[in-house]
């Protein structure tokens, strides 16, 4: 048997632990939280600076006051203990206790060859522990301040050694239960206001981010009106916008942000439902006129297969027709392909035309078609180079002299002219015809595919509604562009190329 691995277990660092569980908080949460903490941080810093400055003022204040007794119960006790002559008789003892000058609780005591000589307390008791005389007899002679702990008399104390006259060390100390006292007060006074202070800092900045943070719910509230809307069903319009965004704040940026998103992709829906309409349209219209020239051919051919022995000049007729329907469905499908494989970005051939040998050639194609129509032809002294591909762009041409020849009656000039186009390096390529024009309402839509002059199917000029949208889909693959202006009397489409200069 294999060995069977162990389920892995995920182990969380406690370092990441707070940054979970931030991650997993509102913005709001995120931002009173962050704002607490700073809070709290700057309180806790504030308050243990005051308390370091306040013990070390009130430290000093005591080593001032142990310096200015100088020593002066110390030395009390040292002239008791004098090894001088005695007193006289019946005079009075000393009463270091009652040493003028000197606070209630100043600490005095005498230390002779490692032993407490006498000690004292002003207006008080004591009696000294082996322990606390031990740490007096330990203390260096140096006039340095040292704070120890004298567990029999009541804690800690400032204390202070100098030698005395005769070797002895005279010990000088205040108690530090006043200045604890005091700090802890502060203490006591620091919490409270810094607590009350948080409480305050809460509730407000709750308050001020719930406020600062409310475009970002209106924000949030358009984006849900939005997902219920069926953007699914075709067109569809987007009402929704984020109201009252000022750009000065980020919150407003964003909420202009969105308005300009939910604008594009209003425009976006509206393109595919308009992409959609002529998608709908191009294949029903491309049915249709596939569906004529398909009957044509099966009526013509059951017409001869039925009748086997009908008269040969009928049944020439009937091919011919089969004939002329299956050129026309071809031409039909070959435009077709062609838009197909521009659609597709399928690149053309990319060398040098003469567009003025490539304009005579059409113009001269045109007269021979539409001997009924004037055709004029201006060209440049020099020849007009491009870049692309010669067939397309003769079809082009080619294209726009067959429209004005179907749609304009006999005797109309077409004039075919060559130029240099609005912007450097580009020709111009017009053809301009004094025909009685098209409709101002077919007019922007005139490159689309399908498009007649006659909104019936009618063939009877023989179009198929897909020549100015091949002129426009090879112009756009030629880099160029197409403008179409048209009124009574007069219609010019004028085609701009990048010029080539050899």
């Amino acid at each position: 048997m294999g060995d069977v691995q162990a389920p892995r277990v995920l182990h969380i660092s406690r370092r990441d632990r707070p940054a979970r569980w931030l991650a997993t908080r509102s913005l709001r949460g995120q931002l009173i939280t962050g704002l607490l903490a700073l809070l709290a941080l700057a309180c806790a810093s504030v308050g243990l600076v005051t308390y370091i400055v306040l013990s070390h003022t009130l430290l000093n204040q005591l080593d001032y006051q142990l310096q200015t007794a100088g020593g002066r119960y110390a030395s009390c006790m040292e002239e008791k203990h004098d090894e001088g002559p005695p007193p006289p008789q019946g005079a009075a003892v000393t009463n270091c206790n009652k040493t003028p000058g000197l606070n209630a609780g100043t600490f005095g005591a005498r230390v002779k060859d490692g032993v407490v000589t006498d000690q004292g307390i002003i207006d008080g008791q004591s009696h000294l522990s082996d322990a606390d005389k031990a740490i007096l007899t330990r203390l260096p002679p140096d006039g340095r301040y040292y704070t120890e702990n004298l567990a029999s008399i009541g804690g800690d104390y400032r204390l202070t050694a100098i030698k005395g006259r005769d070797g002895d060390l005279l010990i000088t100390g205040l108690p530090l239960s006043t200045m604890e006292s005091t700090l802890h007060k502060v203490e006591i006074a620091e919490l409270a206001a810094f607590l009350v202070a948080l409480i305050l800092a809460g509730f407000i900045g709750t308050g001020f981010v719930r406020l600062s943070l409310r475009p970002l719910r209106r924000v949030a509230a358009t984006a849900t009106r939005v997902t219920q809307l069926p953007l699914a069903s075709g067109e569809v319009t987007l009402p929704e916008r984020v109201p009252d965004t000022s750009p000065r704040t980020e919150a407003g940026q964003v909420a202009e942000a969105f308005n300009r998103m939910l604008g594009h992709v209003e425009s976006a829906l509206a393109r595919r439902a308009a992409s959609e309409a002529r998608l709908r349209r191009f294949a029903a219209d491309a049915s249709h006129e596939l569906r004529t020239p398909l009957a044509a051919i099966r009526g013509y051919a059951e017409l001869a297969l039925r009748n086997p022995d009908a008269d040969p000049a009928a049944i020439a007729h009937a091919l011919h027709r089969i004939e002329s329907e299956s050129e026309r469905m071809s031409v039909l499908v070959d435009e077709l392909l062609l838009l197909a494989q521009l659609d597709a970005g399928r690149p053309l051939a990319r060398e040098p035309v003469d567009l003025s040998r490539l304009a005579i050639d059409a113009t001269s194609d045109a007269r021979v078609a539409s001997a009924d129509h004037r055709w004029v032809l201006e060209l440049p002294h020099e020849a007009v180079l491009v870049r692309g591909d010669e067939h397309r762009l003769h079809q082009v041409l080619a294209n726009l002299m067959s429209n004005a020849a179907k749609h304009t009656p006999k005797g109309t000039r077409v004039t075919v002219a060559l130029a240099d186009g609005g912007q450097p390096g580009t020709v111009e390529l017009s053809v301009t015809d004094d025909g009685p024009g098209i409709p101002p309402e077919l007019q922007p839509m005139l490159f689309e595919r399908f498009v007649r002059g006659d909104s019936s199917r009618s063939r009877t000029a023989g179009s198929t509604g897909l020549g100015l949208a091949i002129v426009d889909a090879v112009t756009t693959a030629h880099g160029g562009s197409i403008e179409v202006g048209s009124k009574p009397g007069h219609t010019r489409f004028a085609i701009t190329l990048p010029r080539l200069y050899i």
